[in-house]
């Protein structure tokens, strides 16, 4: 069976469409998914660091077309993407609630539930109000989600996973794996996957 691993950071819109897309292609092609939430702010940092000029002196024509192309793949995908007030956010305590929710078995919907408070409600995800308001959704007890993220060993695991990816060769949010070494970037190569994960199985 192929196997996909998708690192990946709640306070990206295009890893929201990516995340919001994947599933259906998974069962598609009958592939296994290892989430690997991490911090893009970490990777940014380490290795593309240009980000944040392009963030401060736009191109207009560029951005202009930016906020269509975004809006195009969000009514293709069925979700809201909106202008959220605190851009960019500090996602880490974030994410590292997807890592305690994955250990609760519930990573996929309270990741969902992460993606749609930013984007869709556009409410400021780096709050544990917030936060403690889509694990109740999702079932989960929220007080322990939070406590559980701030143990040693989520934090330390949202470390490894933002760390290697920088290793692998990534630098920003979504990134795919396919069986280990075959890298994609971005929403729009969920076709590359797709057609890598029929070559591999």
């Amino acid at each position: 069976m192929a196997a996909v691993e998708f690192f990946f950071d709640c306070s990206s819109p295009w890893t929201y469409l990516a995340f919001t897309r994947i599933h259906p292609l998974l069962k598609r092609a009958d592939a296994t998914v290892a989430w690997r939430p991490v911090l893009v702010g970490g990777v940014f940092n380490a290795v593309n660091q240009d980000v944040y000029e392009r963030r401060a002196r736009p191109d207009p024509r560029k951005a202009s077309y930016y906020e269509k192309d975004l809006q195009d793949w969000a009514q293709l995908a069925g979700i809201r993407i909106g202008k959220p007030p605190v851009f960019p956010v500090r996602a880490v305590l974030a994410m590292r609630c997807v890592i305690a929710a994955e250990k609760c078995g519930a990573l996929v919907p309270f990741a969902g539930g992460v993606f749609e408070a930013y984007w869709g409600e556009l409410q400021d995800i780096s709050r544990p109000d917030v936060l403690r308001k889509v694990a109740l959704q999702v079932g989960l007890e929220a007080d322990a989600l939070l406590n559980a993220a701030d143990s040693a060993d989520v934090k330390d695991e949202l470390r490894r996973n933002t760390d290697e990816l920088i290793g692998r060769g990534g630098f920003g949010s979504p990134t795919l794996f396919v069986n280990r070494n075959d890298m994609y970037f971005g929403n729009d190569r969920l076709p590359l996957v797709e057609a890598a994960l029929a070559r591999h199985s």
